[in-house]
């Protein structure tokens, strides 16, 4: 079974020591064929005056291709999974899931509690989009309130290495982590997140390589802020005003250890980037942004 650390001080070795795990290489994505904003589940949704985003269909179904290009661009498989009618939200396909390998390289998934009723219907749908790719799937205990867990949304590979990173307090119940730690037989370090604004980890976290990543101080507990110091020592501070909505900056992908491709326009975070020796792919997810999600959301990495 996997072990759990809540503290900086409950860290007290290197996690690049920990076993090997191949990085995901493929890419699922979920054409927005039924996106829409108007099931207001965070506060992203909603203007400054309470009243909800107006969605520009055509320019989102561009968007949404520039992103699957870029992944091509880059050498990735990209996988399409079929969208369903009725689930607007299920384009974000990081959430329905997480995929891992066994320590014997076994392709498995877990399949999320979700905490909104209509987004856990979009489970089964991706769950068969795994099946197709080779993967067994695994439920957890069944969905309560404190069984919730929201996949790749909340729980974060550290790239090369048997450790997952996982937030909650919004969307995912801490308490889950024990039974996901058994399931992926991993170290798993937990963050309690404390803004509602970032309500998933990968909103505020996003992790570039095995000792690097991009996060967002105000989202953090100052506990939680100290471990993330510690698991990284390439640690790239996001400024509130570029993680936060419109910029989303945080909610960047890093599927190559090199190539950061993020939301355009977070001009601090680019510079800091490029410092770190990163190259910036910017390009505009802004009308997913309207519903909460950026690039990170839009697809799920898959081995």
């Amino acid at each position: 079974m996997g072990k759990i650390i809540q503290t900086a001080e409950e860290l007290n070795f290197d996690v690049r020591s920990t076993p090997a795990m191949p990085v995901a290489r493929r890419i699922m994505m979920v054409r927005p064929t039924y996106f829409h904003v108007d099931n207001p589940i965070n506060p992203h949704m909603r203007k400054a005056d309470g009243s909800l985003h107006v969605l520009d269909k055509p320019k989102a179904m561009q968007e949404w291709d520039g992103l699957r290009t870029a992944y091509m661009n880059l050498g990735l498989q990209v996988f399409e999974a079929d969208a369903i009618n009725g689930l607007p939200d299920m384009v974000f396909c990081a959430n329905q899931s997480l995929p891992f390998l066994t320590r014997t390289g076994e392709r498995k998934a877990i399949l999320s509690n979700m905490a909104n009723d209509i987004r856990n219907r979009e489970v089964p749908g991706i769950a068969a989009a795994l099946e197709r790719n080779g993967y067994k799937t695994v439920a957890l205990p069944q969905r309560s309130a404190q069984t919730l867990f929201e996949g790749m949304g909340d729980a974060l590979w550290l790239p090369g290495y048997r450790v997952l990173l996982g937030g909650y307090g919004h969307r995912t119940h801490k308490a889950i982590y024990g039974s996901v730690a058994e399931l992926v037989d991993a170290t798993v370090i937990v963050f309690e997140l404390a803004n509602p604004r970032f309500y998933h980890l990968d909103t505020c976290l996003s992790i570039l390589d095995g000792s690097s990543a991009l996060a967002c101080r105000e989202a953090f507990t100052q506990d939680g802020w100290e471990l993330v110091k510690k698991v990284f020592p390439n640690l790239i501070e996001v400024p509130l005003s570029e993680a936060d909505s419109p910029a989303f900056a945080c909610n960047a992908h890093c599927p190559d250890g090199k190539n950061v491709i993020l939301q355009a326009g977070s001009k601090q975070t680019v510079t800091r980037l490029k410092a770190a020796g990163f190259k910036a792919v910017g390009l505009s997810t802004e009308e997913f942004i309207k519903s909460g999600g950026s690039v990170f959301c839009m697809k799920l990495q898959f081995f």
